[in-house]
């Protein structure tokens, strides 16, 4: 198999399951037009956001890493009209190409687009003493996904849901000895899974039109 395949399939099932929307089209041209790396989900991944939302009947999501507001778009598609999603992202040009796009999409009045270090405005959030977030999306800088992690464990609620991307790292993730900061990261953030006994988890290898990779998930039982 090759990467080759991996699109054609990837287009195939995009094709005839999740159709050309106007919103995100426009999302992904603006994020395009403004020079930002495209590194977006795939529009099957997004779906496949949306549809783990929608299951888990989510009404408080929370992003970390939100880039041009491709994944935030989908996800808060999911939400009730009284939804609120949060959103972080660490670059202020990012965080406003996403704003206009979600404005765009019609979605300003559920989605709070925060700008700075995540490790910097996660405790700010947490003094707000918010409603637990029913799912968390963490997409972002790779070496500090166990922190995400753990900070996810104290804003949830039983019956939360926990997706991380980009898992795999194209492999490279079963190397205990490498010093990629990515490979570190993943890898504490899988450990740091395996230890919490307030989760079960587990995490998929993937192929299509974003490549070799991945992504794991945890429900909070405890």
């Amino acid at each position: 198999m090759t990467q080759a395949v991996w699109t054609e399939v990837d287009q195939y099932f995009t094709g005839q399951l999740v159709p050309h929307d106007h919103a995100l089209d426009a999302t992904l041209a603006a994020s395009n037009a403004a020079g930002l790396p495209a590194i977006n989900v795939a529009p099957n991944q997004g779906k496949l956001l949306n549809l783990l939302a929608q299951i888990r009947g989510a009404r408080r999501i929370l992003e970390i890493g939100t880039l041009g507001g491709y994944s935030t778009i989908w996800l808060a598609r999911a939400l009730p009209p009284d939804g609120r999603l949060v959103t972080m992202e660490y670059d202020r040009r990012h965080a406003e190409v996403a704003r206009a796009n979600i404005a765009r999409a019609g979605l300003a009045d559920r989605v709070d687009v925060r700008v700075g270090a995540a490790l910097e405005l996660l405790p700010a959030l947490a003094r707000e003493r918010p409603e637990p977030f029913d799912l968390f999306f963490i997409d972002a800088d790779k070496q500090s996904n166990a922190d995400y992690f753990r900070w996810a464990l104290r804003l949830c609620r039983v019956g939360s849901l926990i997706i991380v991307d980009n898992v795999v790292r194209g492999g490279r993730v079963v190397d205990g000895r490498s010093d990629d900061p990515g490979v570190v990261g993943t890898r504490r953030l899988i450990d740091a899974m395996a230890a919490e006994p307030r989760v079960t988890a587990t995490a998929v290898q993937t192929v299509g039109s974003k490549s070799y990779d991945g992504f794991a998930m945890a429900l909070v039982i405890a």
